[in-house]
């Protein structure tokens, strides 16, 4: 166990603590994005049905977003650099059993600890990073988060293409998560030797009861809606997600009788906040949901393989690099209006889509795509950067962390919603009409979607949060 002084090992020290929390980072983004790519292969070497292909992503997200929170908190009570290690230990055998996976129901249970362990692991590098860095350095770091998390989100597709392309010892798409455990191994070996302690806090209330019902409600609701979506609303899909609505409802309620809930009620009462964290649930959710379908669009549509797949969904992370980086100049001129400008430049993208998918059809090019997917990312890149930023602009500085911990959670679990849902309505339509009928519908819901968020930019603050804040 390493802990900081002003000394060149201190220096070292900081160097090989970012290394091991990128190293975290970069297995949990490109396990969330790999899947895009790699669900159909999947789906047929398991010969399962449709439904594998709208869990795969969603389970992963919803466990990791429904269990943040109570990461958090738990490395709060517990000590940050135990329950990193924790969490990636359990990562790391979480991924070695999705890669020796026998069937549906083994790959989708991993997939759902690789999120829990996620939630366990994500909160507690930042936490580490934040307590132990001296503010030079700490500016530093957060510098090179933003372009390493663009690489990690481009290598997560076209990873996930060439491995399986690869066919690597006969192991089809089973490598894609079997890397894990060299990466993971590595990182482990890097945080026993210098990962820093943070001292816990033993007066840290943790809700176990809280943060089940909200994961239970939440897959029991999807579970529903896909299980209707792909064999009829029978009495089961009715009934889960008839329990999913009510079990949040029950959480709700316990929400609003305890002391430390996972949202603070004040910051529920800011209105700035509440209208930045429902865009951000909506545009993530519908973002996340149309990744996935595009990348189905290509393979199942355009008979793409995987590689030329990820290859195609280069364009799209490279509009998304690029939006982050505009927003970042232009927050301080332009304001809550970039929030608009993004909105409107990801609309613009997926009309164009719309109009490709219809009047060019299995004939479009490379560049055809390309065009209309990187103003997807362009717009998708703007909003990622700036609408939770406005929704801190009105938070109070001693309320900034617990608002900006519940953001990403709402951002997972948006994750999880979108690649769920919108995936649901493309396969469904898929299996009556035929790609192209599924996919302009999917992309007229998206846009709908789009065109709602916008009437609630009025209601965000003018200003966005300050760096510091």
């Amino acid at each position: 166990m390493t802990t900081l002084s002003p000394t060149r090992t201190s220096t070292r020290t900081m160097v090989m603590t970012l290394v091991v929390v990128l190293l975290a980072d970069a297995m949990d983004l490109i396990d969330a994005t790999i899947a895009n790519v790699a669900a159909p292969s999947l789906t047929a070497d398991l010969g399962a049905g449709s439904g594998l292909i709208t869990w795969l992503g969603a389970s992963y997200a919803l466990a990791l977003g429904s269990l943040l929170v109570l990461g958090g908190r738990i490395g709060d009570r517990f000590g940050q650099r135990r329950t990193f290690l924790t969490g990636l230990a359990g990562f790391v055998l979480a991924s070695a059993a999705a890669g020796l996976a026998l069937g549906p129901e083994m790959l989708l249970g991993a997939r759902v600890a690789q999120g829990a362990f996620g939630a366990l692991l994500i909160p507690q590098g930042m936490a580490i990073i934040t307590s132990t860095f001296p503010k030079d350095a700490l500016r530093k770091a957060f510098g090179l988060f933003g372009p390493m998390l663009g690489i990690f989100a481009v290598a997560g597709p076209l990873l996930g293409g060439v491995l399986i392309d690869a066919d690597l010892f006969g192991l089809r798409w089973r490598p894609i998560f079997l890397i894990n455990i060299v990466v993971g191994g590595v990182a482990l070996a890097l945080a026993f030797r210098f990962l820093p302690s943070v001292e816990a806090d033993r007066r840290t209330r943790i809700d176990l009861v809280a943060s089940g019902l909200l994961a239970v409600s939440l897959f029991s609701f999807l579970f529903g809606l896909i299980t209707g979506s792909e064999h009829g609303w029978g009495a089961l899909a009715i009934s889960a997600t008839a329990a999913g609505a009510v079990l949040f409802g029950v959480f709700c309620r316990r929400q609003a009788r305890s002391d430390q809930p996972l949202l603070a009620r004040s910051l529920l009462s800011n209105r700035g906040f509440t209208s930045g964290l429902v865009m951000g649930l909506l545009v993530f959710a519908v973002f996340s949901g149309l990744m996935y379908v595009i990348s189905l669009f290509f393979q199942l549509g355009l008979g793409h393989s995987p590689t030329e797949t990820s290859l195609s969904l280069i364009p799209l992370t490279a509009g998304i690099m690029g939006g982050s980086g505009i927003s970042t100049a232009l927050v301080p001129r332009l304001g809550r209006k970039l929030v608009l400008g993004g909105l409107l430049t990801t609309l613009a993208g997926t009309g164009f889509l719309l109009f490709v998918v219809n009047a060019v059809g299995p004939q479009a090019t490379w560049w055809h795509n390309a065009i209309a997917t990187v103003v997807i990312g362009l717009g998708a890149g703007i909003c990622f950067s700036t609408i939770f930023t406005f929704a801190l602009g009105d938070v109070e500085p001693h309320q900034a962390g617990a608002a900006s911990g519940s953001l990403s959670a709402v951002q997972q679990v948006a994750n999880g919603i979108g690649s769920a849902t919108v995936t649901s309505v493309f396969l469904a339509m898929n299996a009556n009409g035929g790609t192209t009928g599924a996919m302009t519908t999917t992309l007229l819901v998206v846009g709908g979607v789009l065109l709602a968020c916008l009437a609630a930019v009025p209601l965000l603050p003018r200003t966005a949060a300050a760096l510091d804040h």
